[in-house]
């Protein structure tokens, strides 16, 4: 039972934290929009997901080089997505700039809403498993 309740959390686990990487280069590419050259970047979510839970998409690990006896040393372990899409412009501009601030925005709030309804999904859940060992 546990190993079920376990399972179905780490799917909303994966998808919220695919959904803030998500929402992180998307806040990216909005905030530089005025940045010339800059190149448009997406994360193909469901193919993100298939493979975060296949457990296959991981970036390599990071770790601080030390160059002194006094440091600390440090790994960082990540499960972003490995691969960022760069977006095509249907109309470039002519500082090289990709990006479209109505795509952006309408992407933007797209993923918002899918967060907080998975958010709403896990704790409509949390709910009924309170519920059920209340009776």
């Amino acid at each position: 039972m546990l190993d079920r309740l376990n399972e179905d959390f780490r799917f909303y686990q994966q998808a919220l934290s695919l959904r803030a990487q998500r929402q992180e280069v998307l806040s990216s590419n909005i905030a530089n929009a005025d940045t010339p050259n800059y190149k448009a970047r997406d994360i193909d979510f469901k193919a993100a997901l298939q493979s975060a839970m296949e457990g296959t998409m991981r970036l390599p690990d990071t770790s601080l080089k030390l160059t002194s006896a006094r440091h600390i040393p440090a790994k960082a372990l990540s499960q972003g997505p490995t691969d960022l899409l760069y977006r095509l412009p249907y109309q470039p501009s002519m500082d090289g700039n990709t990006v479209d601030m109505d795509i952006e925005r309408v992407q933007f709030a797209d993923n918002t809403l899918h967060y907080q309804s998975t958010m709403q999904l896990i704790s409509n859940r949390i709910r009924g498993l309170q519920t059920a060992i209340q009776d």
